[in-house]
């Protein structure tokens, strides 16, 4: 059964993704806030049928620690749910991503008129000093910066190093780093299609004041998102670490 409604989601997705893109594709020439409504629109469409066909809900937990100013988010990344929830929950990100996506039909149009960050992570240090450039400008804004500092989607419970691009991101910016926890990999799978019931939690966790040396930065960084993430792996409907 999960098969059949993961199935059925996945066209649902995609092919809203293409039909929603070709109708509101007049809407790229206006302003960045005509786009931002299409894709509102998507989301709840394509959250709805996450709870309809594969019976996924989401909770928002920690919501006292959302900024509403400039910050960086720095979330673990274990499905393609978190990169259209965070757009769901907080005032106006800018998610830090490949630049690949940004060449793909209709995600990667949307995906730069929103003004996302698109890294050209096989360019070394001009990349990083292009990313850099691209998040002070956004925070400049009063947008968020999000990344994900592993740098890919990782199985839940798997091990994977974290890149120092969030360092180099965290003392430029001269913000507070909000650390995420999440288990959405439980439910909507780093590779694959079937996705199992069940509900994603997305966990903001205190953030790390501004300022401190990178090395303890990177080590609070990864010890809150990984002690909170195996909290939320071991009981996954429960009570996650504070």
């Amino acid at each position: 059964m999960h098969v059949i409604g993961s199935a059925i989601f996945t066209v649902w997705m995609y092919g809203l993704m293409a039909v929603m893109g070709l109708v509101c594709s007049p809407l790229l020439l206006g302003p960045r806030s005509w786009a931002r409504g299409c894709f509102a629109v998507y989301r709840w469409l394509v959250f709805g049928g996450l709870r309809v066909l594969c019976g996924i809900r989401f909770e928002v937990r920690g919501a006292e620690h959302i900024p509403s100013g400039p910050a960086l988010i720095a979330s673990k990344h274990q499905s393609m749910f978190e990169t259209l929830a965070f757009w769901h929950i907080l005032p106006d990100p800018a998610i830090i991503l490949k630049k690949e996506l940004k060449y793909l039909p209709f995600f990667g149009w949307y995906a730069m008129k929103l003004k996302n960050v698109a890294v050209d992570r096989s360019a070394g240090a001009s990349a990083l000093k292009a990313m850099l450039r691209a998040a002070r400008e956004r925070a400049h804004e009063g947008r968020q910066i999000v990344i994900f500092p592993q740098g890919t989607r990782v199985q839940p419970g798997a091990p994977e190093s974290y890149k120092p691009g969030v360092a180099g991101l965290y003392g430029a910016m001269e913000v507070p780093c909000v650390p995420v926890a999440l288990n959405s990999g439980l439910y909507w799978p780093p590779s694959g299609f079937v996705r199992r019931p069940g509900t994603i939690i997305i966990e903001f966790l205190p953030p790390i004041p501004a300022g401190l040396p990178r090395a303890r930065f990177m080590e609070e960084l990864e010890t809150r998102i990984e002690t909170a993430s195996a909290a939320l792996l071991e009981s996954p409907q429960g009570n996650a670490s504070a």
